[in-house]
């Protein structure tokens, strides 16, 4: 009844995920109440994305099984909100797509948009938001010799184009080549801070209100900081977690 193989259920009871009430002389598992419920919070949860252990863990602390349900309920709700907003999205694409031959966005293709570019300008300012981000980046990036900047520099301009052109093929924002970038653009800010979900969000967002930081974005193509930021937001939802 819930699409899981015996093989699936075996696998559950040897890491202690899931055992049945009790086990037949045949060798048959037997499943009662209890054990179905538990499942459906293990299968609403893979459904989620989370890993195993993760579970293992989340439905373990959580003892009493109408309050785990409500939880996941909330939790579905946002998901299903995120595939909404990702459909929506999809759904512009194909309206634009069908509406003319191509995509008109111009893209230019600079070799280093950062060239001259005096990061210093933002410390104090990033001190005071940030001062633990601020401090672990310092930290990071006090080794960094002018070539490894110029590189970092050329880079990120490079990613943005790629960006660009994902966008100009209109190309969603939740499609697994967009989101591998988005992953590479990842390990790269974590060379210098590690943001978590929250973090990368409103790092996505600043892109877009911050004008000293849109202005970059809008000389490689037009509405490419609100692409950016979208697509930061899936991956902090799919990969980051809470």
């Amino acid at each position: 009844m819930s699409g899981v193989t015996a093989r699936t259920l075996r696998h559950y009871d040897d890491i202690g995920l899931l055992e049945p009430a009790c086990v037949g002389t045949n060798g048959y598992r037997y499943y009662e109440e209890e054990q179905l419920l538990r499942l459906q919070q293990i299968l609403v949860l893979r459904e989620l994305g989370l890993g195993l252990a993760e579970i293992a863990e989340a439905v373990d602390s959580e003892p009493d099984t109408l309050a785990a349900l409500k939880r996941q309920h909330i939790r579905l709700l946002g998901e299903r909100n995120r595939l909404t907003r990702m459909a929506d999205t999809v759904a512009h694409t194909i309206a634009e797509l069908e509406g003319k031959t191509e995509m008109t966005v111009k893209i230019n293709r600079p070799e280093n948009l950062f060239e001259g570019f005096d990061h210093t300008q933002y410390d104090d300012e990033a001190r005071e938001r940030w001062p633990e981000e601020f401090e672990q980046s310092q930290r990071n990036t006090a080794t960094m010799t002018a070539g490894d900047v110029e590189r970092m520099q050329r880079e990120l301009t490079a990613a943005m184009i790629r960006m660009a052109e994902f966008m100009a093929a209109g190309t969603p924002v939740g499609d697994a080549a967009v989101q591998t970038e988005i992953h590479t653009q990842y390990q790269g800010i974590c060379r210098m801070w590690t943001p978590n979900r929250d973090a990368y969000i409103c790092l996505g967002q600043m892109y877009v209100e911050d004008e000293r930081f849109k202005v970059n974005y809008e000389k490689i193509a037009e509405g490419l900081a609100e692409y950016q930021r979208d697509a930061m937001v899936v991956y902090a939802d799919e990969r980051l977690g809470e």
